[in-house]
């Protein structure tokens, strides 16, 4: 039977591209914020298959703000496999959301080949709030493209820095 004690010191890890957070995002974190003692709110750097329109600075920037409230999370970045970093960070969980059943075949995929590579490490899944369930980073992008109104999509505080990109 494991010591109970040892929750107290587990550091989960939110990782994503954030590009850029969403309200989505910020359930999940404040919803993990509350579960686990030190968060990690994990910024993948690089991925072959995606093009960012923020750069690793502009989001780990908007990260920082969104997360400036809860006193046991923290914005950071990573390169290469999440595992590894897990592990230099001594995690032994990872936390992803999901928002409709399409999610759940990459990121159980995902989960499984994660465990595969670092079989002490764990995959929570967190159901985003339905109020969020329609809500990417990839449809802001797009609203946002075509001028229309973010709010209610994104935190507050990013709202200015997405619409500036769009311009």
């Amino acid at each position: 039977m494991p010591d109970p004690d040892m929750f107290n010191e587990i550091t989960a890890i939110y990782p994503g591209s954030f590009d850029p957070a969403t309200l989505g995002h910020l359930d999940i974190i404040e919803r993990a914020s509350r579960l686990f003692p030190r968060v990690l709110i994990s910024l993948s750097e690089g991925s072959n298959s995606k093009q960012f329109a923020f750069s690793v600075q502009e989001r780990l920037e908007m990260l920082d703000r969104i997360v400036a409230p809860f006193d046991n999370v923290t914005a950071t970045s990573f390169s290469g496999l999440l595992t590894r970093y897990a592990r230099q960070e001594g995690s032994m969980v990872l936390i992803r959301g999901l928002r409709a059943i399409s999610d759940f075949e990459y990121e159980f995929q995902m989960a499984s080949m994660n465990k595969y590579l670092a079989n002490e490490i764990e995959t929570i899944f967190m159901m985003t709030s339905p109020r969020y369930h329609y809500l990417s980073s990839s449809i802001v992008k797009e609203i946002a493209r075509l001028k229309g109104d973010i709010a209610g999509l994104v935190p507050p505080e990013l709202r200015d820095d997405i619409e500036a990109k769009f311009k």
